[in-house]
């Protein structure tokens, strides 16, 4: 199966469509009076369905397992075709489409099975998914509505020295790049508090969208990158470090030594993330692209 050990769990919904389509006007009579000898067959398809929902990843063998919080089975009557819908909704880390194709087939086999003895025309059509909300997507939406420019600042002292590479502002372009966001600019310098304010005072003056600082976040007396950041903030964001710190936490209990810091300078939003390629690597997954809202909101009150 797909790794997906580093999403998050959002609420996620689908909703998907079969087709049964019978040969005689008799048959959807028969089913809407009940009088099938295999009896109510909307209510034994519908039943089918919501077992076929919940047992899809045994069935399907790339399909992770996750807890099935709703499903909804509706039916619709064309002429001779009966349409059925299957929603299902899930707070986890991926999407439930194939679950509601699952059970939309499985609703419509049922309902073949229990037909064909009183009518042998009857064919299984147009399965498909009709609608899938709460992934990824829908959050990177905000990128294509607003060119959003972003900075990469790295604060470290044995980087600037060349003592050490850096791969943590390299990740976060990375991740950043994978997002569709385009990085401006890149600076690696040392852990000073003048130097990384002077730095972050001349980005947001020039319009940076969003601006992201890794390193200097540890508990030596020489990580100063907290420090440096937050005297500057005009808004604070605590909910985005809640976010890193509770996301870390689910991966490592030492993540309650984060020292993540977040808030708003003018419409400026600055992010100051662990020094270690890992801990930077996880904070961009907690909050990405989900962040990105902000900026949909900040566009509004332009607007305003």
């Amino acid at each position: 199966m797909v790794d997906i050990t580093h999403k998050s769990n959002t609420l996620r919904k689908a909703i998907a469509q079969a087709m049964v389509k019978v040969s005689d006007l008799k048959t959807i009579q028969a089913i809407e009076q009940k009088k099938v000898p295999k009896g109510d067959v909307f209510e034994m398809a519908k039943t089918a369905g919501l077992f076929a929902a919940k047992r899809t990843s045994d069935m399907i063998p790339d399909c992770h397992p996750l807890p099935i919080e709703y499903t909804n089975i509706r039916y619709r009557i064309e002429e001779l075709a009966v349409f059925i819908e299957v929603e299902v909704h899930t707070i986890y880390k991926t999407g439930v489409e194939v679950e509601a194709m699952h059970a939309a087939s499985v609703v419509a086999l049922t309902m073949y099975d229990m037909l064909k003895p009183i009518d042998k025309g009857i064919s299984i059509e147009n399965i498909k998914l009709l609608e899938k909300k709460g992934g990824k997507t829908d959050y990177r939406k905000v990128v294509a509505e607003n060119d959003i420019r972003a900075a990469v600042i790295v604060c470290s002292d044995s980087i600037s020295a060349r003592e050490k590479e850096d791969r943590a502002g390299k990740i976060i372009m990375e991740k950043l790049k994978a997002h569709e966001v385009s990085v401006n600019n890149y600076v690696i310098i040392p852990d000073e508090k003048e130097r990384i304010q002077e730095l972050i005072k001349q980005y947001s003056k020039a319009g940076i969208d969003l601006l992201i600082l890794t390193g200097g976040t540890g508990l030596s007396p020489r990580d100063v990158t907290p420090e440096a950041v937050r005297p500057l903030l005009e808004r604070p964001v605590p909910g985005i470090e809640e976010a890193i710190r509770n996301y870390g936490q689910e991966r490592t209990p030492y993540s309650m030594l984060s020292r993540s810091v977040s808030g708003l300078i003018g419409n400026t939003l600055v992010l100051a993330l662990p020094g270690s390629t890992k801990g930077a690597a996880e904070s961009m997954d907690a909050v990405f692209p989900a962040v990105m809202h902000i900026f949909r909101v900040l566009a509004a009150f332009k607007h305003d």
